[in-house]
């Protein structure tokens, strides 16, 4: 039995495999215990193993690596078209497996450990940004049901929420008071919290030279630099630095059917994260070019007053996100626009 391709079904006990030989036929089917599956896997010659981009998906990819496999992880999206019939594990091992042979497929940029404890840094920091963002919301929420309404914005809420609690003229009651100053008090350990997360992605930044370059970028910073180098490491994965963009969502998202072409809003495709990052660093640029006159600046702003702030803004993120693809993939400086 020559297997060529396997397609593996991922899971947290129960893994299912399906594999063909370089005709396609189907040579092996097989469900292994967890604890079954390196064993199994060891035994076969070296083969193409493709698994979905789920929960354990690059600690498995490098697991079979290191057996002398070479291991591809796919989007879900993309194997989702090959299910034949009902939903079921032996249907999506041969799904995957039917994915990974396709000469044109997409697949998922790998990740290492420290990319993924990157990555692990930047998703608890914006869990608790979160959590933040909504304990003030309850805070103005339960203010204004008192008849004591907080401007918007985080800052204005710390300013705002110390002064209410001290007016013993405002109508608070003594419960509704000591609830707030509660919730404040946390809002405060939260805030000490996020401080802690920001100090170590500093660290993390100032430890990478690939952060240390991109970051040179105007609108990237170190939270932007390495969330970018987390997910896409040298970019390779990626053909031109449009790719990269694309699968970052900063492209128009197009339904053109003949020679009737529809383009639309961005695609929002890919991490949500990473491409907020862009978006936020390029807003800065837009905002302090129309005090600038470089040749830069001059383009940012002659393309604000032609097609209004917000494709301006996604504009920048774009032209950045194919500038850190050339300079990752190819090793290079950042060269200032000229």
């Amino acid at each position: 039995m020559t297997v060529a391709f396997i397609g593996i079904d991922l899971a947290k006990n129960v893994f299912q495999l399906h594999g063909v030989d370089a005709n396609g036929q189907a040579v092996l089917k097989r469900r292994l215990r967890r604890e079954g599956l390196l064993a199994e896997i060891a035994e076969l010659e070296p083969c193409v193993i493709g698994v979905e981009a789920c929960t354990g998906a690059f600690y498995w990819q490098r697991q079979f690596e290191a057996l002398g496999h070479t291991v591809k992880v796919i989007a879900p999206q993309y194997v989702k078209p090959f299910v034949k019939h009902q939903k079921n594990d032996q249907n999506d091992a041969e799904a995957i497996c039917t994915a990974l042979m396709l000469p044109n497929m997409k697949f998922v940029p790998t990740k290492s450990e420290e990319q993924q404890d990157i990555q692990a840094l930047h998703r608890a920091r914006r869990r608790l940004v979160n959590h933040r963002t909504a304990l003030v919301s309850q805070m103005r929420g339960l203010l204004l049901d008192r008849g004591i309404p907080i401007a918007l914005s985080i800052g204005r809420a710390r300013r705002a929420i110390p002064e209410i609690l001290e007016n013993q003229t405002n109508g608070l009651s003594a419960m509704s008071r000591e609830i707030i100053g509660d919730l404040f008090d946390f809002l405060g350990q939260i805030d000490a919290q996020i401080t802690t997360f920001d100090r170590r992605i500093d660290a993390v930044f100032k430890s990478n030279e690939d952060c240390r370059r991109i970051a040179r970028i105007c609108g990237v910073g170190p939270k932007t630099a390495t969330a970018v180098v987390a997910a896409v490491g040298d970019g390779r994965e990626f053909k031109n630095g449009r790719h990269l963009a694309a699968w970052m969502g900063l492209i128009p998202r197009q339904h053109s059917s003949g020679d009737k072409r529809l383009l639309m809003g961005i695609s929002k495709r890919g991490d949500r994260h990473l491409r907020t990052l862009l978006i936020h660093g390029a807003r800065s640029v837009v905002r302090v070019a129309q005090r600038k006159t470089d040749p830069f600046s001059q383009w940012v702003n002659s393309l604000r007053e032609r097609r209004g702030m917000n494709r301006a803004i996604v504009a920048v993120a774009n032209k950045n996100a194919r500038i850190i693809w050339a300079m990752l993939n190819r090793n290079e400086e950042f060269r200032a626009h000229a």
